[in-house]
C-alpha cells in the first residue's frame, strides 16, 4: 500500500505503531489526540519517503536513531519568548505579587519543548526580585528538546520578534542585558540558564515529583484526549500547594474536566486558575 501524505492512517495501522513505540521505547501515546497524530505520521514517512506502514514499523524498530528523529518530528515545538504578551502581563500582575510571600517559591514548567517560554518566565522572575529564591523545573518527554533548552542559544533572527513580545509584555529594562550574541546566535545569560532544572518527565506515566507554588503547561493539553487532559489535570492539582496557580494555553480549558469545580479563574481570558481545594 503506498502512503501519501494526503491518505489516513487506519485506526488498527495507527495502534501499531504506537504499541511498537510503547513497547521498544517507552513512549505512550496512546491517549494523544488521534487526528494530529496521522497528520504528523504521515509527514514524517513523507519527508523520508517510507511508502508503508510496515516499512515504518520496521525503521522504528530497528533503528534508534531513526526513532529520536521520529520522536522529534512528531512532536509539536511551536513556541516563543513571551508567547502571548497579555498572559505575561497578568502573571507579573496578579500572580507574582502573590508569590513573593513565600520564602521558597517552586514553579514547574511542564511540556517545556526548547526552553524559550520557561526563560520568559525567569526573566519575569528576575524583574520581580523573586529569582533568587525560586526554584524552576522545566520538563519534557523529548530529551533532545531538552538538550538544546539547557544551552539557551536562539537564534538572532527570532530573538529581535521575541523583543517585541517582552515590550508588550511589561517589560523592564533593555532586552538585550539577557543574552550574550556570537554570531549570528543570542545566548541567554548564564545566570538565568543556572535558574533552571532541566529534567524529563512525561506527563502520561510519571509522578508528582514535588509541590510547587506554580504549575505552567501552555499548549500540550490540546494534543490529548479527554481522558489524558483529566490525568494530566489531576496530576497538576496534587502537585499544587494550597492556592497554588495553574497557567494553561490559550485555546485550552478547564471547563470540561473532572476537576473544574477545583480551580477558581484568576484570569479567564489568559487562563490562569487558583486551586481552591
Amino acid at each position: 500500500m503506498n502512503i501519501k501524505p494526503n491518505v489516513e492512517l487506519s485506526t488498527t495501522e495507527l495502534d501499531e505503531i504506537l504499541t511498537l513505540v510503547r513497547v521498544i521505547y517507552g513512549y505512550d501515546f496512546t491517549n494523544y489526540a488521534q487526528a494530529s497524530l496521522k497528520r504528523r505520521i504521515l509527514r514524517c514517512m513523507s519527508l523520508v519517503n517510507i511508502q508503508t506502514v510496515f516499512a515504518l514499523r520496521f525503521q522504528l524498530a530497528n533503528d534508534a536513531a531513526f526513532f529520536a528523529w521520529f520522536l522529534q518530528t512528531i512532536m509539536v515545538n511551536v513556541t516563543e519568548m513571551f508567547r502571548d504578551p497579555p498572559f505575561y502581563t497578568n502573571l507579573r500582575e496578579k500572580v507574582l505579587p502573590l508569590l513573593a510571600s513565600y520564602p521558597v517559591i517552586k514553579i514547574w514548567h511542564a511540556g517545556c519543548s526548547t526552553g524559550e517560554e520557561v526563560y520568559s518566565m525567569a526573566i519575569l522572575l528576575k524583574e520581580a526580585n523573586l529569582l533568587e529564591r525560586c526554584r524552576i523545573y522545566a520538563t519534557d518527554l523529548n530529551a533532545a528538546n531538552l538538550d538544546k533548552a539547557r544551552l539557551g542559544i536562539i537564534p538572532l533572527q527570532t530573538i529581535h520578534e521575541y523583543e517585541v513580545n517582552y515590550k508588550e509584555a511589561g517589560g523592564k529594562t533593555d532586552f538585550s542585558s539577557y543574552y550574550t550574541t556570537e554570531g549570528d546566535q543570542a545566548i541567554i545569560n548564564k545566570n538565568l540558564r543556572d535558574s533552571i532544572l532541566f529534567a524529563q518527565h512525561n506527563l502520561v506515566t510519571d509522578r508528582v515529583f514535588n509541590e510547587f507554588q506554580l504549575v505552567c503547561c501552555r499548549n500540550v493539553l490540546i494534543y490529548f484526549n479527554k481522558d489524558l487532559q483529566n490525568h494530566v489535570i489531576r496530576l497538576f492539582h496534587d502537585s499544587l500547594a494550597s492556592l497554588g496557580y495553574l497557567a494553561i494555553g490559550s485555546k485550552e480549558s478547564l471547563l470540561f474536566t473532572d476537576l473544574q469545580s477545583q480551580f477558581e479563574p484568576i484570569s479567564a481570558e489568559n487562563k490562569i486558575f487558583r486551586r481552591t481545594r
